[in-house]
């Protein structure tokens, strides 16, 4: 970490040693962190039920933010266990994003510059899901374009819910779903197109896909295997706002 940055970490728990929530049988873990300043490396990691890494009005013992600020940052979490909550804004380029969930019941939101500070630019997200009833929330790129984006979904499990939008200027967009009763939920704008890509097996799964970059072409390509469900699919380059 560079001297320049700022790095505050607040840690509420009954045990543990830096970003590390080892207690497994005691709940609301608690992390929050507030970084501003290029080339960070953070990790943090929950073992265990109802923990929260804080930010967007987090709740439990009040929290805010998970807010990183700053470019090349690299970000690494681990939550292991049911009923935990990730939250939070990332602001800037060439952000390395490696989310791990293993539970069930679980809460992911975060925002990607969602007011065009930096331009979130080159940022390579990795969530890998393993687990049911969970639901998820990305939005990449609000106001901005998130050019040269590489997002990549692994997701294990039934009953999951996965929201995401990317403002996208040549991103790719990888989803791999094995399990039942999921629902995936994409809508892609911008103005320089994008790939989206799903693998899904499992039965009973619903999938709304929305493109629309506004005079530029953007690819899609679904394998899926299973039986029962909905899928919709709309793409317009007019840019205009759409719907399933």
């Amino acid at each position: 970490m560079n001297k320049n940055d700022t790095f505050v970490v607040t840690y509420y728990s009954l045990l543990g040693v830096l970003f590390f929530s080892l207690n497994a049988y005691s709940a609301d873990n608690e992390i929050y962190v507030d970084q501003s300043g290029s080339t960070a490396n953070i990790d943090l990691e929950q073992l265990g039920s109802s923990n929260i890494i804080g930010g967007l009005l987090s709740t439990a013992g009040s929290l805010n933010p998970l807010d990183l600020d700053g470019l090349n940052l690299t970000l690494d979490i681990n939550q292991i266990g049911n009923t935990n909550t990730f939250l939070g804004d990332i602001y800037g380029d060439s952000v390395t994003g490696f989310f791990e969930f293993d539970g069930d019941s679980n809460t992911f939101t975060i925002q990607g510059d969602p007011d065009n500070t930096y331009g979130i630019d080159n940022s390579n997200y990795n969530v890998d899901v393993t687990g049911s009833s969970n639901t998820f929330t990305l939005d990449t790129g609000t106001t901005a374009l998130a050019s040269g984006l590489d997002l990549d979904w692994i997701i294990n499990g039934d009953g999951n819910t996965f929201d995401f939008d990317i403002n996208y200027d040549g991103a790719t967009n990888y989803v791999d779903v094995d399990g039942n009763s999921n629902n995936v939920n994409f809508t892609g704008s911008g103005y320089a197109g994008g790939y989206f890509y799903l693998d899904q097996t499992g039965n009973s799964r619903t999938f709304n896909i929305i493109q629309s970059s506004t005079l530029a072409a953007d690819w899609l390509q679904i394998n899926s295997t299973g039986s029962n469900g909905t899928i919709c699919v709309v793409q317009n380059d007019g840019g205009v706002s759409t719907s399933c």
